[in-house]
């Protein structure tokens, strides 16, 4: 049967933090038996926003990883709760009781993805319930996704074997895949969060000019074929998607009438080089 599942593109969030204002519009001072009693004012974020800086200036990006509940189909706070206070629902959505979970505070550590809270007022943990008791009344999507203004929010209801052939045409990825809970919440662009990018700018020495066109060429062990850039108009190149595992790298940069010019580095983070400069081919 078709089952709900988040789709995050990590490249069109801009910390504008509309999911999380949305989430407690809808949260706080509300009930929604049977699903979840009212969220504290402070302190909880059922959709919560990571963040990482990435580079050196002048070049640095920053990404945010936008995180509700998982909603896995093999929840490891499923397997810790007691008198089957968490039940995973047809149509893929994780629900904590909030009744029969009172009490039970193991259940916020027993989550991987930190998504569970834990309400000190009225003793119980509390998470994302994907708006369930608004797609129980005919809405097509949960409040965070509504509010989101760039699309970076978006979810989709849908068969395995249709979610299947989206994610190999989107390109989606599952987040801490390692953790082995198959996660019902999948990434576009997540290397702009968990990898990182080797960046400079390249100019001719002679004439003190940028070098727009030269061509960037990075070879790994790791890689199946070299990745290939050229500079843009201030010379400037960008070589993202790459894993900071301290492999040796080799970087070649040429520029038509200037000796090739070929660095060697260890890559263990976001690296931008400065400024390169070509020397003019000797007579």
């Amino acid at each position: 049967m078709k089952k709900w599942t988040f789709i995050i593109d990590v490249a069109k969030c801009h910390d504008c933090n509309n999911c999380f204002l949305a989430c407690k519009d809808e949260f706080c001072d509300n009930d929604h038996l049977p699903y979840s009693i009212s969220q504290p004012n402070h302190g909880h974020r059922w959709m919560s926003i990571q963040r990482t800086e990435r580079g050196q200036y002048p070049r640095v990006d920053v990404g945010y990883l936008s995180q509700p509940c998982m909603h896995c189909d093999e929840p490891a706070c499923l397997g810790a709760a007691e008198n089957g206070s968490i039940y995973k629902r047809d149509d893929g959505i994780v629900i904590i009781d909030p009744v029969k979970s009172k009490g039970q505070k193991n259940l916020v550590d027993s989550c991987p993805y930190h998504a569970i809270w834990w309400n000190e007022e009225k003793q119980i943990p509390q998470k994302c319930t994907f708006c369930a008791h608004l797609l129980d009344n005919g809405w097509q999507q949960p409040r965070c996704t509504q509010a989101c203004p760039t699309g970076a929010l978006s979810v989709e209801y849908l068969e395995d074997n249709e979610l299947t052939e989206l994610v190999k045409k989107e390109v989606l990825e599952a987040y801490q895949p390692h953790l082995n809970t198959h996660p019902r919440v999948y990434y576009k662009n997540l290397y702009r969060f968990t990898r990182c990018f080797i960046s400079g700018s390249v100019a001719l020495s002679d004439v003190d000019e940028c070098a727009e066109g030269a061509v960037v060429k990075l070879s790994a062990s790791h890689l199946e074929n070299d990745l290939e850039t050229i500079t843009n108009n201030y010379g400037d190149f960008k070589i993202d998607n790459l894993i900071a595992d301290g492999e040796k790298i080799m970087l070649q940069l040429k520029y038509s009438g200037y000796e090739k010019q070929i660095k060697h580095l260890e890559l263990t983070n976001s690296t931008d080089l400065g400024t390169i400069h070509l020397s003019k081919n000797k007579p």
